[in-house]
């Protein structure tokens, strides 16, 4: 069982990804990766490496408005020495809108691994979260995304 600050360190990793995001800040969000990382976008787009990242996410960002991220952290687990995963739940709120997109609710899901006592992701796939056929379940998700996004406020 790894200690409490390795999962608050895992935790503070996630929160520096999502605040880049919501800076807009390509570099920013590089420096979360490991040099050969993948990142898995809401689109399917995907992007390798800290550099590789970086140089998907600075015309992005430079292009158009993105809409943050308001997210809850559900589980942070070790399934080895050295190796986190942790998966969240990701709604959006459109640049001028004043409320959670249910349309792009996500699933996160972070992989990172320890090397030389710092923790870096070394995969980061959002998933949309359609939840087909899960009307109550998807409800339920918008809430909490909601109250996510209250609180940030």
């Amino acid at each position: 069982m790894p200690a409490n600050s390795d999962e608050a360190a895992v935790r503070a990793l996630y929160r520096a990804f999502i605040d880049a995001w919501n800076a807009r800040d390509a570099k920013g969000m590089a420096a979360c990766f490991s040099a050969d990382a993948n990142m898995v976008g809401f689109d399917g787009s995907q992007a390798s490496g800290a550099n590789g990242i970086e140089e998907h996410l600075a015309p992005i960002f430079a292009s158009h408005p993105t809409a943050p991220y308001y997210t809850i952290v559900k589980s942070v687990r070790f399934p080895a020495e050295g190796a986190a995963v942790l998966q969240a739940i990701a709604g959006m709120v459109p640049p001028g809108q004043s409320d959670i997109n249910p349309a792009v609710n996500a699933i996160q899901s972070m992989m990172a691994v320890k090397r030389g006592g710092a923790w870096k992701i070394e995969l980061l796939q959002t998933t949309p979260a359609a939840l087909h056929g899960q009307d109550e379940a998807k409800e339920r998700m918008t809430e909490a995304l909601r109250a996510a996004f209250r609180a940030a406020k």
